[in-house]
């Protein structure tokens, strides 16, 4: 079976992007949205990488 990257309807905050990566990656959502704020804090590309992929992933159809 082939795994696709969605935007998680169930596991979502704001527009469910990491709740879909930790979908994809079998993580806690937590986890993921706390290393998403590390990257804005370190560097600032952690806005910038979840603008871009809030308007590119789809959100899941089995949902």
């Amino acid at each position: 079976m082939e795994k696709k990257l969605y935007k998680s309807k169930v596991n979502k905050k704001i527009c469910g992007v990491c709740g879909g990566l930790a979908e994809y990656l079998n993580m806690d959502p937590t986890i993921v949205r706390l290393i998403v704020v590390l990257l804005t804090l370190v560097g600032g590309c952690g806005v910038l990488a979840y603008i871009i992929a809030a308007l590119i992933m789809p959100f899941n159809p089995n949902h």
